[in-house]
């Protein structure tokens, strides 16, 4: 992998548009996930919205010839679930990982849907997820190191009880959806990259009910817990900040998180539009 490719002011102020235009996509699928549609139907009205209405390209499509636009990955789907003509069921959780590149730079983020009424257990494992992720996002600082983040995410997930997929990680973005470093949701404080002004990558934990291990069905994409239980997974696109860090990616029901040292209830609030 090349070496991390540290961006400019202009650089960053494309990138903010691309993560604003990306965070309007997630803020349409609240009204349109739902039981009863599939997610084929999902991937083509998100493509029909990102090129006609947004006049940007659905990344994914085509990379490492990905045919869709999007990954829908269904309960014990950990990530890189293909869409396909399956009907959405209450009490299913689904994550929706899309990416979009408007003016050459790319954004790249994931949310989870809750479909119709979700047990408590699905619903605990979700939002301890998206806790996680905003615990790693809060480590983001000039100075800090990759091994603080993913330790964070790591000590927040297992004290709830959760074990953390290790196979697949974040990584550096920006005119490449791939990009160096690569962002571990596990570590040791102290250790990996340092960070500085200019970095942009993603962060996207993905936390398993039961074992942290994973197989690959006969597709060659979906990704699944060996044990059958469930999964759940949040991503944002970062820059690192002369004071701290900005998330490129975020949606309007989460802009108070950063500002709050202790945003459970604000977290809490963001769940309920899921």
């Amino acid at each position: 992998m090349n070496s991390i490719k540290l961006k400019s002011e202009a650089e960053l102020e494309l990138m903010r548009e691309s993560g604003r235009l990306l965070a309007d996509v997630f803020m349409q699928l609240n009204d349109w996930v739902q039981p009863g549609v599939t997610s084929m139907a999902l991937n083509d009205r998100v493509e029909a919205y990102i090129v006609e209405v947004l006049k940007a390209r659905p990344a994914s499509k085509g990379q490492y010839d990905y045919p869709y636009v999007l990954n829908a990955s269904i309960n014990e789907e950990v990530c890189h679930g293909m869409p396909d003509h399956r009907r959405l069921k209450s009490g299913q959780i689904i994550n929706l990982d899309i990416t979009l590149e408007k003016n050459g730079f790319i954004a790249d983020s994931s949310k989870m849907y809750l479909v119709g009424e979700v047990s408590p257990q699905a619903r605990r494992l979700v939002k301890t997820t998206y806790e996680a992720l905003w615990t790693g996002i809060r480590m983001v600082r000039p100075g800090a190191r990759l091994g603080d983040v993913g330790h964070a995410i790591q000590q927040y997930a297992q004290a709830a009880g959760y074990s953390v997929v290790r196979e697949y990680c974040g990584h550096g973005i920006g005119r490449e959806m791939h990009e160096a470093p690569q962002v571990l949701h596990f570590g040791i404080p102290g250790t990996g990259v340092v960070l500085e002004p200019g970095m942009t990558f993603t962060i996207e934990p993905m936390l398993n009910q039961g074992s942290h291990k994973v197989r690959t069905l006969s597709d060659d994409w979906t990704v699944v817990t060996r044990d059958g239980q469930l999964s759940a997974q949040w991503e944002h696109t970062l820059a690192v900040t002369e004071s701290g860090v900005e998330v490129l990616t975020l949606r309007p029901e989460e802009t108070h998180l950063l500002a709050s040292s202790s945003s459970r209830s604000l977290m809490s609030q963001a769940l309920t539009k899921a």
